[in-house]
């Protein structure tokens, strides 16, 4: 016979889902802050692509024409990977708010945190104090 689950039980499977998932994305989006290289922003692409779009119709050497078109097809990629950017704002303040007990629950110190990426005072607003590991 199989036995229902209650709806506290429901509520709490619920609430560990969703502070999984603003802990996942928050770190997602933190790695991808980490990549290497100048930051480009949206206006400076833009004006970019036809700078080099007029380079590769004037270009007489074919194969620096190829990696002018090399270049624009990379910003144009860039584009499209700008649009898909996460708000990091709006995932930091989930992570905040769900931080603090999802570490409770999955004994996450303060110290791992750190070493994932997660800045201090992120870590402070959450309520995730510096403490040492008792070993036992």
């Amino acid at each position: 016979m199989a036995r229902q689950m209650s709806d506290e039980h429901k509520a709490a499977l619920a609430k560990g889902r969703a502070q999984g998932k603003a802990v996942r994305d928050y770190l997602s989006a933190l790695e991808q802050e980490r990549r290497p290289g100048r930051k480009l922003d949206r206006s400076t692409i833009e004006a970019r692509i036809p700078e080099i779009q007029e380079q590769i119709d004037t270009e007489e050497d074919p194969a620096k024409r190829v990696e002018l078109i090399q270049k624009r097809l990379d910003l144009e990629q860039r584009l499209v990977e700008i649009g898909e950017e996460p708000d990091l704002e709006a995932l930091e303040h989930a992570f905040v708010d769900a931080a603090a007990e999802y570490s409770e629950r999955k004994g996450i110190t303060y110290t791992a945190w750190r070493e994932a990426g997660v800045p201090a005072a992120t870590l402070k607003r959450a309520g995730i104090k510096r403490t040492r590991r008792s070993s036992t």
